[in-house]
């Protein structure tokens, strides 16, 4: 890492000018690719906030936003999705992102070692609401410049700081930006907006939460709310110093290719709901699995060579949701007893599986110089199964499913999709949600169109379309 920007204070109207322009444009033009890929991170996510709607987490932090985030007028309320009560648009983006963030089955982007939709999409749901003449493209252009936002923010952060902050940190920033563009505030009050997001947003530890997993979990939740009301704040004539991720001279090659190179299209679709350092071991274990030679029964020991981050996660079986989410060996356990990892499988009867249990120490995991070179680009991990038989089989270098490195396809992404929302929505509202996916982009589509669909309790079962 390098050492802190000397000048963390002084606007730099140069790379501040051209950072604005692209995030305030009337006319941004997203590539069609990206912004079908947008489209798709954009409904995923909502299918992971459905299937967390049911977590304890979920409803501690509705039930929390209700009591302490009322809105002062209608026109500041915005609906909290899969619960129906409307809170203000801070406490709205909390909730949503706090919920999503706790089902570990959202989008990520790998050179920022961390997550955009969990925080940017609850903040598009939330202020949408006081735009009900909103496109669906306009929508979808909002969230592909806050990704776009969002990921040059954190590459910054992490390049320019000596520890290892959570998404939160920088998705503020893109929470902001994506607030200040529908808003249609002034370049003046964006600048201030991602001072004010940068500043307050939370400079939290991510090893610090891998070593003892809780609800904090990745910090998106703060995210979402710090850069929710640094929108409104700014939009008041609060003030905020010059975003040091964004206007420092040392940050400037972060940001030269903005609007050139869309890294929302390069984001990574979670195939399960556990942390994304996991996912190579398990794609490692299931691809020796699909041979038909490794089963439950016969394993006498597993040995995953990985790189420090994922070799680091909890190994003991877990007792909560989320400790589950957060250990590479449980979700091993549960690929090889299951052959998948759905969200029933980390919570209430999960925990408590013996079959789980007497396999998770089987399980060891060791860093190996190869991988931990190729992290965080890339996420690769190989894995030795030993047979009671005394054969060892070897799955050889193995990327982790979903990203640039092995595309999930779309039946997949779409089951993946459906199996968040079973038992939270009906059949016919999950498939109502999923089309959006392609209409979204239909210039003749409101956002209205989809919100309709998700902002009814989770317990409404009928058929909204």
């Amino acid at each position: 890492m390098n050492d802190a920007p000397r000048q963390i204070s002084r606007p730099n109207d140069t790379q501040f000018a051209k950072i604005a322009g692209f995030v305030l444009e009337d006319d941004l033009r997203v590539p069609d690719a990206a912004l079908l890929h947008c489209s798709t991170l954009l409904i995923d996510t909502l299918g992971v906030a459905a299937g967390a709607s049911r977590l304890d987490v979920g409803q501690i932090a509705r039930d929390h936003a209700a009591e302490f985030h009322a809105a002062g007028s209608p026109s500041n309320a915005a609906t909290m999705l899969f619960d129906g009560r409307r809170v203000g648009v801070p406490g709205a983006a909390w909730a949503l992102a706090t919920q999503i963030d706790n089902l570990d089955g959202h989008d990520g982007y790998a050179p920022t070692k961390g997550h955009i939709g969990c925080a940017v999409v609850p903040a598009l749901i939330a202020f949408a609401e006081r735009h009900p003449d909103l496109s669906g493209p306009q929508a979808l252009i909002a969230l592909a410049m806050s990704y776009e936002l969002s990921a040059r923010a954190g590459i910054a952060l992490h390049a320019t700081v000596s520890d290892y902050h959570t998404s939160g940190a920088w998705n503020a920033l893109g929470v902001a930006a994506l607030g200040c563009r529908l808003e249609g505030a002034s370049a003046d009050t964006l600048r201030h907006a991602l001072g004010i997001a940068e500043y307050h947003g939370p400079r939290s530890q991510m090893m610090r939460e891998i070593d003892n997993p809780t609800m904090l979990h990745d910090g998106s939740g703060m995210g979402a709310l710090v850069g929710a009301k640094a929108t409104l704040l700014a939009q008041s004539g609060f003030t905020g110093a010059p975003a040091i991720t964004v206007e420092a001279p040392e940050v400037k090659a972060y940001w030269q290719d903005l609007g050139q190179f869309w890294t929302v299209a390069e984001n990574y679709i979670k195939p399960y709901p556990c942390c994304r350092w996991a996912h190579a071991a398990i794609d490692a274990l299931h691809k020796l699995m699909q041979s038909g030679d490794v089963t439950m029964q016969n394993v006498a020991r597993i040995e995953v060579n990985t790189f420090d981050e994922a070799a680091r996660l909890f190994d003991g079986m877990p007792e909560t949701t989320t400790q589950a989410q957060y250990s590479m060996n449980f979700a091993m356990a549960t690929m090889l007893k299951h052959g998948t990892i759905a969200p029933t499988h980390i919570e209430g009867a999960g925990l408590q599986d013996p079959d789980i249990a007497a396999l998770i120490p089987k399980i060891t995991a060791t860093a190996t110089d190869t991988h931990n070179a190729r992290f965080p680009a890339g996420r690769f991990s190989d894995v030795q199964v030993v047979l009671t038989d005394g054969r060892c089989l070897s799955s050889g270098d193995t990327a982790a499913r979903g990203g640039p490195d092995a595309w999930m396809k779309d039946a997949e992404v779409e089951e993946k999709f459906q199996s968040f929302c079973a038992g939270v929505l009906s059949p016919n509202r999950t498939r109502a949600i999923w089309a959006m996916r392609d209409a979204l982009l239909d210039p003749d589509t409101r956002f209205t169109d989809l919100t309709k669909h998700v902002l009814a309790p989770s317990d409404t079962v009928g058929d909204l379309s």
